[in-house]
C-alpha cells in the first residue's frame, strides 16, 4: 500500500466513524453526483444535495449515475426553518448594511446556503469549488461561517504523501499571495492544527525561507523571524522554529550543523513558505517530481469546515475532501 493509499484510507476510515452530514452545492456537476454515491454505499457520510430533486435525477441520468435513495435533496425554497436562516445571515451581515431581503436573496445562491447550513448546525461541512471558483468559495465561507475565534486569515495546505515517509503539510499554496508577519502566523498556526487533525502526528512546524538564522539579512527574511516570534506568541505550546532553509527544516544531519539549536531537529512535518510562490511551486515540484501526491486545497482558519475544490477535480477528490471536511469538524 502506498504512502497516499495508507492516510487517505486512514482519513476515509476516521470519517466514516463520525455519523456526520455533508452539504453539496454543486449538485449539477456529475463528478459531485459520482462521489455522493461512493460516499453513501460505503456508509461515510449522510449527504445533502442542493438543487432540484428532478433536474438533479436528469443529470444523474444522462451521466450514467444511479443514485441511492438515502440522499436528502433542498433548496432555497424547500429548506426547513428558512425564516430562521435568513435571519441568521441577516444578523451576520447587518453591520456590512445587508438588510433581511439581501440576505434572503444570497440564500438563492447554493455556496451561500450551504455555508449557512454549517454554521447553523444544520450540516457538519460543506464541499464545493469544482464548479466555482476559490474566491466565491471563501467569501460565501466568509460571510455565512466566518473565521475561527483568535484566527484572521483563511488560508490553506496541501497534505502531501510521499512513498516510504509519514505525510507532510505544505501551506499556503492557494490563498494568501504574500502574507504580512499576522498572517503568516496565522497560517502556521492553523497548518499545525489541520495538520494534527488529519494525521494525529504532533506538528513540527517550519518556517521556511531562503536563509538558515541569519546566514542572510533580508527584509523578506525578517518577516519570516517576525512570524515566528508572533507564533509563539500566540501558540507557546507549538514547535516551531524559524527562518529556516528546507534542507535544515527536513534533513537532521543539516540541521546539526545550520541550526544546532532548532526544536525542529531537521525533522519538520507542516512547512510554512513565505509566500504563495514559493508554496504553489513547490507542492507542484513535489508532486511531479517526487512522485507525492497532494490532497487540496484544505481551507483552514474557519470556525466550521467548508472546503474548496480544484475545478479540475476528480470525484475520488471530492470524497476526499467530503472525509476532510468531517475530520476538520472534530
Amino acid at each position: 500500500m502506498s504512502a497516499n493509499t495508507n492516510i487517505i484510507q486512514q482519513i476515509r476510515e476516521r470519517a466514516s466513524k463520525q455519523n456526520k452530514t455533508i452539504v453539496f452545492p454543486e449538485s449539477s456537476d456529475s463528478r459531485v453526483l459520482q462521489a455522493t454515491v461512493f460516499l453513501i454505499q460505503n456508509q461515510i457520510c449522510n449527504v445533502q444535495l442542493i438543487g432540484s430533486n428532478r433536474e438533479i435525477a436528469d443529470i444523474a441520468h444522462r451521466s450514467g449515475v444511479v443514485l441511492p435513495d438515502e440522499i436528502s435533496y433542498l433548496n432555497s425554497n424547500t429548506v426547513q426553518d428558512k425564516d430562521e436562516l435568513i435571519d441568521y445571515l441577516y444578523q451576520r451581515r447587518k453591520h456590512k448594511g445587508v438588510t433581511k431581503d439581501e440576505a434572503m436573496q444570497a440564500l438563492n445562491d447554493p455556496l451561500y446556503l450551504g455555508a449557512t447550513l454549517v454554521a447553523t448546525n444544520r450540516a457538519d461541512g460543506c464541499v464545493a469549488g469544482s464548479m466555482a471558483t476559490t474566491g466565491d468559495v471563501i467569501r460565501a465561507a466568509i460571510h455565512s461561517i466566518g473565521l475561527r475565534q483568535g484566527n484572521n486569515t483563511v488560508s490553506s495546505t496541501f497534505l502531501m504523501a510521499l512513498e516510504g515517509q509519514p505525510p507532510l503539510t505544505y501551506a499556503d499554496c492557494g490563498v494568501v499571495p504574500y502574507p504580512d508577519v499576522e498572517q503568516l502566523a496565522d497560517i502556521a498556526i492553523e497548518s499545525a492544527r489541520t495538520h494534527k487533525l488529519l494525521t494525529r502526528e504532533e506538528s513540527k512546524v517550519a518556517m521556511l525561507s531562503f536563509s538558515t538564522k541569519g546566514s542572510a539579512q533580508h527584509e523578506r527574511t525578517e518577516l519570516v523571524v517576525k512570524a515566528t516570534k508572533r507564533i509563539q506568541q500566540k501558540a507557546p505550546q507549538l514547535t516551531v522554529d524559524g527562518e529556516l532553509q528546507f534542507d535544515a527544516a527536513f534533513v537532521p544531519e543539516i540541521a546539526q550543523r545550520k541550526a544546532p539549536g532548532s526544536p525542529i531537529k531537521g525533522q519538520g512535518n507542516v512547512f510554512v513558505f513565505p509566500n504563495l510562490d514559493a508554496g504553489n511551486i513547490a507542492y507542484k515540484i513535489t508532486e511531479r517530481l517526487a512522485g507525492a501526491s497532494a490532497t487540496g486545497p484544505i481551507l483552514q482558519g474557519l470556525a466550521k469546515p467548508m472546503m474548496d475544490l480544484s475545478r479540475g477535480c476528480h470525484w475520488q477528490d471530492i470524497v476526499n475532501a467530503a472525509c476532510v471536511a468531517i475530520l476538520m469538524g472534530e
